[in-house]
């Protein structure tokens, strides 16, 4: 019997997800997408499998600016387990090496200031990062190590929020492309005991944070209730990421030209920069970058209704 294809809803907007652990972040995903039946779908950068917390997806025209989402900065709570190693510099790689731990929390709260502010990290062989086309952890897998370029990446808050024996939880602020496994195995290389990420949850990825997240168990729940549109009741604006940009309101003439491509003026728009964009009526139509001229230069636009 030839199999029925499923014909895909068109939705558009972002759902902030609480990544359960044991998920990668396309694995998350694609079973939000199944919920809602949605045609077409992204995420905004990629946790572990061993990381919970905020994983904005995109769905439809959101999938547009899904770029920016990945380039905000992000916030995390990490648990630290002190006097181990691993592979992966996480709880689920093979264990390397065993130290003894004699350091307290003064001796963690010395050495953080190092690693606060413009830092440099060697990203780890177990990353997504490509080299030849080739996702480094599938060559970490094979057993080979190939050099890796540091990158500076910025630390705006590195606290200590308590401390045990042979743990300690740390609250990090920092920007785009920054490793908290490779951040901690620094720390404890520094404390001479090493470290490894034991928890890591995201608390924040640009202006969203934990309280306007939803589970997965809730959004199955919601679905088996009542379906496909049911799930639609968690499904943020598609602008929602961009809040925080200088909003312009056009005039329909104006909006009918730039929704053609072209530039416009508009009062009370910004010397520079980027700038979300809605027509007379008050509908998000995009965003747009102020011209050296003054006017406003379409970037992404939204498909009409």
């Amino acid at each position: 019997m030839a199999q029925v294809k499923r014909i895909r809803r068109s939705v558009d907007g972002i759902i902030l997800l609480d990544k359960p652990r044991g998920f990668s972040s396309n694995a998350a995903l694609q079973k939000v997408r199944w919920l809602l039946n949605a045609e077409k779908a992204g995420h905004t950068g990629s946790l572990d499998p061993l990381a919970t917390g905020v994983l904005p997806l995109c769905f439809g025209e959101a999938t547009k600016f899904s770029q920016y989402l990945l380039d905000a900065d992000k916030g995390y709570e990490t648990l630290m387990q002190l006097g181990v190693t691993t592979t992966t510099a996480d709880a689920e790689g093979e264990v390397l090496q065993e130290r003894p731990v004699q350091v307290g929390a003064a001796d963690i709260e010395a050495v953080l200031p190092q690693f606060r502010g413009a830092i440099s990290q060697v990203p780890p062989m177990y990353s997504a990062l490509k080299r030849d086309g080739q996702p480094l952890y599938k060559l970490a897998r094979a057993g080979e190590v190939v050099e890796r370029e540091p990158r500076s990446v910025t630390i705006a808050r590195l606290e200590l929020l308590d401390s045990s024996a042979d743990q300690a939880r740390l609250a990090v602020d920092c920007s785009k492309g920054t490793y908290i496994r490779t951040l901690v195995e620094d720390i404890g290389e520094l404390l001479g005991c090493g470290a490894h990420v034991a928890e890591l949850r995201r608390t924040k990825a640009g202006p969203f944070d934990l309280s306007r997240t939803v589970t997965l168990e809730e959004l199955e729940r919601v679905h088996a209730e009542g379906g496909n549109e049911a799930v639609d009741q968690f499904l943020q604006p598609v602008d929602s990421g961009l809040l925080h940009w200088p909003l312009l309101q056009f005039s329909e003439h104006s909006a009918f030209y730039w929704l053609q491509g072209q530039p416009v003026r508009a009062a009370d728009a910004p010397k520079f920069g980027m700038v979300r964009v809605q027509d007379h009526n008050g509908r998000f139509i995009g965003i747009g970058e102020v011209s050296d001229d003054g006017r406003i230069a379409p970037r992404r636009l939204i498909r009409s209704a």
